[in-house]
């Protein structure tokens, strides 16, 4: 019996264009000013030592920094350093009323019907913890974060690791079984399954091809009820 839902975003709960042709172009733009600003700050400090270790530089200026992060940003590299400051950013843009995040329009109805229905969920991305919550926060249909019951990003480990679905598994306290993981990358549901969990692949545009897990076009086509009546797949 599925109880809880892990869901991904990019792809599966929004757009992945929203991310990479809002978000990221507008951290892009604003990392130099926000290090100038911030950079004496503790947490900022520690985030760039992290990225100076992870990148073998020395990031002793706002200006080597922000060239860093910048590649980054165009290489889509899943650095937590780098997320962690991209969410910095994006609070300001959301809070300034800069933009909304966007959602699939199936998304808002159907994670409340979930919650309704006694199903915990849980958001799983490669994006920061507090990057996720300012997401569902400001998304286009309002603030959605009282629907979750906790948030995972790569300090659980990476998307396509395997232990990565098997901490957070720990974490909720369900067994394996009783989870259910929505993604739109193969790699990440092949991961998740080999851990135990259920998977869905979320393919919105309909254009992904043969998966080996189940597939839908939509979070309308995702039956809980039925899931649960079906044994776990091995």
């Amino acid at each position: 019996m599925i109880k809880a839902i892990v869901t991904d975003i990019e792809g599966t709960t929004s757009s992945i264009s929203f991310v990479k042709e809002v978000l990221f172009p507008y951290a892009a733009k604003a990392f130099p000013g926000f290090l100038d600003a911030h950079w004496q700050d503790e947490t900022v400090q520690a985030l760039i030592s992290a990225a100076a270790e992870e990148s073998g530089q020395t990031l002793e200026t706002p200006e080597k920094a922000s060239a860093l992060f910048q590649q980054w940003i165009a290489e889509d590299r899943k650095a937590t350093s780098l997320k962690a400051l991209q969410g910095m950013i994006w609070k300001q843009g959301y809070q300034n009323g800069d933009y909304t995040a966007h959602l699939y329009s199936d998304t808002a109805k159907c994670l409340k019907q979930w919650k309704q229905h006694g199903l915990d969920l849980y958001v799983y991305s490669s994006g920061s913890i507090p990057a996720q919550k300012l997401f569902f926060g400001y998304s286009d249909e309002g603030d959605l974060t009282a629907l979750f019951s906790g948030y995972f990003d790569t300090t659980s480990g990476h998307k396509q690791e395997v232990q990565s679905y098997r901490n957070i598994q720990a974490d909720i306290g369900l067994p394996a079984e009783q989870l259910l993981f929505l993604s739109d990358v193969e790699a990440e549901l092949d991961a998740a399954a080999e851990a135990g969990l259920r998977t869905i692949r979320l393919d919105r545009e309909g254009s992904q091809g043969v998966s080996k897990h189940q597939v839908v076009t939509c979070f309308n086509q995702i039956d809980v009820a039925n899931l649960q009546e079906r044994p776990t797949a091995d």
